[in-house]
């Protein structure tokens, strides 16, 4: 049954077809086999439905909304300006300035391919005229976007925490150590490359320049402070913390910068319906087909034939990372998810891993996969935006993932690097 599972799977896959239909397919053949027919279907189209009805789940929609309405108006740019009027500067200032604006926008949106065009479209520009190559300049931009994917809030930890039972705010902090890491990395990196290639430098912003960056900024800066300190200060949950984002969204793009008109709101919410939708059938499709294989018991068969459970609790880390990191360079990060969640799930329990630090290197693994050739997202949204071939978009691409992948190992050996934050916040 596993067999034919996947064999149609990647049939459907190399056909073209939307990943939603793979995974259904599999999943009916599955619960076919299994039931020899299709008398009691109703079974998995309730599992289905149970996949999109945790009440955690309306976080997404909220965060994606407010990162179109964010998008779309002034936060964005200010954001920029402040970033660039203090480190602009330094030697690789303006590449500096480019990784650590897609960490703040992450903070604000939770979206990768959001930040791709928030922060890309202003900056790759910017950058070119400075006299960085465009390899390494979309290189830089999309792989720093994909700092938003852990920095809070991110929809692969809300999917996550899902899927597994693992509290949505204990992932959103424990997010913050590991991004913050992987920007210095980054920062360390572009310095480097300037210094190499002597990049020329940006004008010094003068103090008072400096003064009025921050000031127009501090409206957006409010945005991580509602995230990060509402649900730290138990003030919000991670669903009233994204509601708490539109309304503060709507008000200041709306009313306080008067960026958008009333008329912008149906394209805003046309986009924001179509992400979600498709989120949500992944989620429930992916919700039948995790639970079709978790009955068949393919997970436990799966982990005793590669040897896994018996690897212990590093070996079962680096399985993971080495599992999700491949499947990302093919696959949605959403499905990937999904599905490999409940086939490490008894795993994970077996070893006692703390399942936030596991969700921290999922999410990790699933941002390092989606600039990874040869499919991943990040990739294809900055070639639709930049207009740029696809092997130029990739070739500066290698010594980013060196570092992401450095990072996953700094995680699997200094824990602490992830669970501090949330030890002092939760324990």
């Amino acid at each position: 049954m596993t067999t034919i599972m996947v064999v149609t799977m990647i049939a459907l896959l190399l056909l073209g077809f939307p990943m939603m239909i793979p995974l259904i397919t599999a999943a009916v053949i599955g619960f076919y086999m299994m039931f020899n027919g299709f008398g009691q279907m109703d079974t998995l189209i309730q599992q289905m439905m149970a996949g999109i009805r945790p009440a955690s789940l309306i976080a997404v929609p909220m965060f994606i909304l407010a990162a179109d309405i964010m998008t779309r108006g002034q936060s964005a740019n200010r954001l920029i300006d402040m970033v660039m009027s203090f480190i602009g500067h330094i030697k690789g200032g303006l590449a500096v300035s480019t990784a650590t604006s897609c960490t703040l926008f992450g903070a604000v949106s939770g979206s990768t391919q959001a930040t791709v065009v928030a922060v890309g479209s202003p900056l790759r520009p910017k950058m070119l005229k400075a006299g960085y190559s465009d390899p390494f300049t979309l290189a830089l931009i999309i792989n720093a976007s994909d700092i938003a994917f852990l920095i809070p809030p991110s929809i692969g930890m809300i999917i996550y925490g899902v899927i597994s039972g693992t509290s949505i705010g204990e992932l959103f902090i424990a997010g913050i150590g590991p991004g913050l890491l992987i920007l210095f990395m980054f920062s360390v990196y572009c310095i480097i490359y300037a210094v190499v290639k002597d990049v020329p430098t940006e004008p010094r912003a003068s103090w008072r320049e400096r003064a009025v960056a921050v000031q127009k900024a501090l409206w957006p800066l409010g945005f991580p402070v509602i995230i990060v300190g509402g649900i730290y200060g138990g003030i919000f949950s991670p669903t009233e913390a994204a509601a708490a984002c539109v309304l503060y969204a709507v008000l200041l793009e709306f009313v306080v910068f008067r960026s958008l008109k009333m008329n912008d709101i149906y394209a805003i919410a046309k986009s924001t319906g179509l992400i979600t939708a498709v989120v949500f059938i992944l989620v429930a499709v992916g919700n039948g087909f995790s639970w079709i294989i978790s009955f068949a018991q393919i997970p436990q068969m799966i982990l005793e034939a590669v040897g896994v459970n018996e690897a212990g609790p590093t070996g079962v880390l680096i399985a993971i990372c080495i599992s999700f990191f491949v499947a990302c360079m093919f696959v949605d990060p959403i499905v990937v998810i999904l599905v490999l969640t409940p086939i490490f799930a008894p795993a994970i329990a077996a070893t006692g891993l703390d399942p936030v630090l596991v969700g921290i290197l999922i999410t990790l693994q699933v941002a390092i996969g989606s600039a990874t050739p040869p499919f991943g997202c990040d990739i294809f949204t900055a070639i639709a935006i930049f207009k740029r071939p696809y092997w130029e978009v990739i070739k500066g691409t290698p010594p980013f993932i060196f570092i992401l992948i450095f990072a996953a190992a700094l995680l699997i050996m200094f824990p602490q690097i992830a669970l501090f934050l949330r030890d002092v916040a939760f324990r």
